[in-house]
């Protein structure tokens, strides 16, 4: 007999729950000019919470300054708290929860975008940026997990409900849990232990500054996607620190680092046309254009792609546990929830319709049209987060790449 959904029942993380089990990812918006909020930010945030979202999450706040990956991105600052509670109160009018994930970028920023030279685990070159790297030195370290704490804290003056702590996808925390970015000789690197140092350090700020009235999530990797990162015997025990001792209420599972293996995190192809030709004028869109291909090299898309490795997960955990990862139908959301997940998230399905979740409250049978073109994360790069359908003349060139990508 065949299980009864409960894809729209109320879920709990921590203190909070939630109308039913469906999170809007937390997918870059590309929608801050100044890292503040914009009317562009909170039209697409309250359109994804009146078309049924269950908790709807903004993306991504860098906790300091250098910890910025992109000039439209969010930093999280008290002057920009009251836009952001502008958001934090449509969101609520609309019957969903308000998450905001927190996190740095670390060696993925250039100083002209973040004001100084990127830092990381260790000292390097991050040839996506292109930049030089420096290693964060122990009192930085202790500084940085403070403010983890502290944006928890500003969060909480916004009234969200809920933080997401980033700590998969290649970036700051991430750098130090992997051995391909940490090659550290101190107490923070070397064996995972170590390495894990300073996600428990963060944790422990996070935890502190959300008391007992704010849900706190992590994304994390379960796997890096590529040889040399970590695979799941490492993030597995990743995962049970997490639940044993940090605290957290609820774990995201992702995988892929932005720096080596992007598309492992998204599936399909770059749309490497779409993606020059948003770029400012120089030599970037040049070297793109030349060596897009092998930079960025294609995963193949599947429904649910992360689903084989996220079970492990469910089988070793106890806590609640999202899924996320190329789910655009309501069969296939159904047959996750009752594999044992209990939510699921989506981004690219809710850019693409942010009704979504309702028309699958009437409609059973209901899949959404993303034909996962990847062309809204070409766009992200250089300006706002958009789905190509909602555009209007968009250039001959890009409708025919689109086209030879489409439902691929």
């Amino acid at each position: 007999m065949e299980k009864e959904s409960v894809l729209f029942t109320p879920g709990k993380i921590g203190p909070l729950t939630l109308r039913n089990r469906t999170i809007r990812a937390a997918a870059f918006e590309s929608m801050c000019p100044g890292n503040a909020p914009s009317d562009m930010l909170y039209d697409y945030h309250k359109s994804v919470a009146a078309g049924g979202i269950g908790m709807t999450t903004l993306a991504y706040a860098a906790v300091t300054q250098s910890g910025l990956s992109f000039e439209r991105q969010l930093w999280m600052r008290p002057d920009i708290i009251p836009g952001v509670k502008r958001i934090t109160d449509a969101i609520h009018k609309e019957g969903a929860a308000a998450s905001i994930q927190l996190g740095h970028c670390g060696n993925m920023s250039h100083k002209n975008i973040c004001g100084c030279t990127p830092i990381s685990a260790s000292s390097g070159f991050n040839i996506y940026s292109p930049t030089l790297v420096r290693g964060m030195k122990p009192s930085e370290i202790v500084a940085m997990a403070k403010a983890f704490g502290q944006a928890v804290h500003l969060a909480r003056e916004a009234g969200m409900d809920a933080v997401e702590i980033h700590a998969g996808h290649g970036y700051l925390i991430s750098q130090f849990l992997s051995p391909y970015t940490n090659h550290r000789k101190d107490e923070y690197g070397g064996s995972l232990q170590n390495r894990m140092r300073f996600m428990k350090m963060c944790m422990d700020e996070v935890m502190k500054a959300a008391g007992q009235d704010m849900a706190v999530l992590v994304k994390m990797n379960m796997r890096d996607g590529f040889k040399g990162g970590m695979e799941l015997d490492e993030t597995l025990e990743v995962a049970r620190t997490l639940q044993d001792e940090c605290g957290a209420q609820a774990l995201i599972l992702s995988g892929g680092f932005v720096s080596r293996a992007p598309m492992y995190v998204m599936r399909g192809s770059m749309p490497i046309h779409a993606l020059t030709h948003y770029m400012p004028f120089g030599w970037l869109p040049i070297g793109v254009k030349m060596a897009g291909r092998f930079m960025i090299p294609s995963v193949p898309f599947k429904e649910a792609y992360f689903l084989e490795d996220a079970l492990k997960f469910r089988a070793a955990l106890k806590m609640p546990l999202v899924y996320v990862g190329g789910l655009i139908s309501r069969e296939k959301i159904d047959e996750v929830l009752n594999d044992g997940f209990e939510f699921v998230s989506m981004a690219r399905a809710l850019l693409n319709d942010p009704s979504f979740v309702n028309k699958m409250k009437e409609d059973e049978h209901a899949r959404c049209d993303c034909g996962h073109s990847n062309y809204c994360i070409a766009r992200m790069y250089s300006i706002e987060m958009a789905c190509h359908k909602h555009i209007q003349n968009l250039p001959k060139s890009i409708v025919k790449e689109i086209e030879k990508l489409e439902y691929k």
